[in-house]
């Protein structure tokens, strides 16, 4: 039985709150709500991760509705990306044990700060969406992000949505605000495809996950509007923040060897 004092869980609550408004914005709320997660008394690793993704899903389930209805994103994009994400992350969740995060940190780190510098010297790119390919490229391509950054999502987790977006922004042509909206769909198929193996193997602990999943739908609710109302260029400020803040993370852990 976990005992959590009032001031962790408020912490708690209060990071899922950020991290909904984020992921809602431009993805990336996991850098906010996994790491306060793991830091919990008496939560595991493992219980961590699987609590993240309850707590995430609920807030992706209502940023996901509001993109939907107001972006109304392809779904010839969307749907092979959402698949291909929910076969990855199951595929990632079933190995999460056994990969250490060290072995992707370096990797994630030097992606990290060539996507940040290409963001910020290419000021254009994203305001507008110029599709690069049609027909079964683009699917294929919309595939291999899908199952890619899923396997990525099953196993680690945090920037998942940020690495959805400057793919659909870099690889397929897409403006920031449909890429969002195509994220925001990936997102919630990889959180559903990690529950898969995550809510079977019992890693859930469950009041603390749809405690923090009502603070994080609040704060994806909140975002979203947000994100519609402002446009491309506020979430391209957005996620230049993310990533840099993804990187000031990842650079300490490696740093710090956390």
């Amino acid at each position: 039985m976990l005992d959590l004092d009032i001031l962790t869980l408020v912490l708690l609550l209060v990071a899922a709150l950020g991290a909904g408004w984020v992921d809602a914005v431009v993805g990336g709320g996991g850098l906010i709500q996994l790491p306060v997660l793991m830091l919990a008394p008496g939560v595991t690793p493992m219980q961590a991760l699987a609590t993240n993704k309850v707590a995430s899903i609920m807030g992706t389930a209502v940023s996901t509705t509001t993109y939907v209805r107001r972006v109304k994103p392809d779904a010839a994009t969307a749907v092979p990306t959402a698949v291909a994400a929910l076969i990855g992350a199951l595929g990632g969740a079933l190995v999460a044990s056994y990969i250490p995060a060290e072995a992707f940190d370096p990797i994630i780190l030097v992606v990290l700060i060539g996507v940040g510098a290409f963001t910020v010297l290419k000021p254009k790119m994203g305001v507008h969406t110029v599709q690069r390919w049609h027909g079964w490229r683009h699917v294929a391509a919309a595939t291999a992000i899908g199952l890619s950054v899923g396997l990525y999502d099953g196993a680690l987790g945090p920037g998942t949505g940020s690495f959805f977006v400057i793919l659909f922004v870099s690889v397929l042509g897409y403006g920031f605000m449909p890429a969002s909206a195509f994220a925001k769909i990936a997102n919630l198929c990889t959180n559903a495809g990690a529950l898969m193996f995550f809510i079977p193997a019992g890693y859930v602990i469950w009041g603390l996950g749809l405690a923090m999943g009502v603070a994080n739908l609040i704060g994806s609710y909140i975002g979203a509007r947000m994100a519609v109302s402002k446009g491309s260029r506020f979430v391209r400020v957005v996620f230049i923040v993310v990533i840099a803040a993804l990187i000031a993370k990842i650079s300490w852990d490696l740093i710090t060897g956390a």
